[in-house]
């Protein structure tokens, strides 16, 4: 990859865009400004990094030019050991530089759906499924995105036996795909008395949002089913069936929406639902044959792969696909999940540029 040439277009192309939205003319047509706003924004870091790449290459220059004069031992050694700092920092910045020229995935740009279902463990199961949420909304408040709860079954003992909602802002999908799969946990449960250490699961499913456009539904397919709403939905919920059951029949997805006040927003959100939950069976099989082809680490294809391991006892959280293993549990369960992220992110972009390669 000729890294210098193809930062040499980016910085053309973003000084083009500058150029662009300078003109007055351009508020006159709002999605032509969105798009050069979003383009924009997109090259900034690459051209930033370009800047960087070009100061150290130049003062590497000026370095050699001191070396081959050998005027002053002194400043002689000086730039060379200056060179040997600037010759790390650029191999460091040229690999970074690499892996952000990785094509985008045209997916991860989409909002997201998330679905949290408690698995083997019982009560402590459904107490860990509201863990994962607790730890998925804070993160999401700290990425600054918006969250929607579209369904949930609670728990007597707490937590929820199964729990929905959607998050929408930047690269959603892009950050929050790495968690669909099986969250393992050990710990002593609340309502263990002998103070053993279970293990317990719950299966996190991460559907990019979609629009109509991207899939088409033909209702004759839908049996549409109202009901009354039951949970934490305020007053409202009990007095009116306005929860909206849809059920798919060729293919048997049944999708619920009860956390919106009307009927109609539910049956919307509903169909939000729908929609994404059909068009992740599409994406699940592409990624499932891309990941055979490159046996990558950490395909999302595999749903019911055992992702992640958290336990407490030892204050460890542990993603198997990478081997990356971290002692900061109880920061990960307040919503610190992004060393974790972007470590896979990491990996992805690796695996891609091998792809690209080969």
């Amino acid at each position: 990859m000729d890294i210098e040439n193809k930062l040499k277009q980016i910085k053309s192309r973003f000084e083009e865009i500058n150029a662009a939205m300078s003109d007055p003319g351009v508020f006159d047509d709002p999605d032509k400004y969105t798009s050069l706003t979003k383009e924009r924004s997109e090259l900034e870091e690459l051209v930033q990094d370009y800047d960087t790449w070009m100061d150290l290459k130049n003062r590497q220059e000026g370095n050699k030019e001191l070396i081959e004069m050998d005027e002053d031992p002194e400043i002689t050694e000086m730039a060379k050991m200056e060179n040997a700092e600037i010759k790390d920092e650029l191999s460091k910045l040229e690999k970074e530089i690499k892996i952000k020229l990785v094509p985008k995935d045209p997916e991860d740009s989409k909002n997201a759906i998330i679905e949290i279902r408690a698995g083997t463990g019982g009560d402590e199961a459904a107490i860990f499924a509201g863990d994962l949420f607790d730890m998925y909304r804070r993160y999401a408040d700290a990425q600054g995105w918006k969250m929607s709860l579209m369904s949930l079954n609670e728990s007597e003992k707490g937590g929820y036996k199964e729990i929905a909602f959607g998050l929408e802002g930047n690269e959603v999908f892009g950050k929050m795909k790495f968690e669909s799969g099986v969250h393992r946990v050990q710990r002593v449960p609340a309502t263990e008395s002998q103070g053993r250490v279970h293990t317990s699961a719950a299966t996190v499913a991460v559907l990019p949002e979609v629009e109509e456009v991207d899939i088409q539904i033909n209702t004759a397919d839908l049996r549409i089913d109202t009901f009354r709403a039951s949970g934490a939905g305020g007053q409202h919920v009990n007095k009116t069936d306005s929860a909206i059951r849809i059920t798919h029949e060729p293919t048997g997805i049944v999708v619920e929406c009860q956390e919106e006040r009307s009927q109609h927003q539910n049956k919307e959100r509903a169909m939000t639902m729908l929609r994404s939950k059909m068009y992740d069976i599409e994406l699940e099989k592409k990624q499932k044959a891309r990941a055979a082809e490159r046996k990558s680490q950490v395909s999302t294809g595999d749903r019911s792969a055992k992702i992640r391991t958290y336990n407490y006892p030892q204050g460890r959280c542990t993603d198997h696909r990478i081997n990356l293993t971290l002692y900061n549990l109880d920061n990960i369960m307040k919503g610190d999940i992004g060393e974790v992220i972007d470590a896979l992110r990491v990996q992805e972009n690796l695996e891609r540029m091998q792809e690209m390669a080969d």
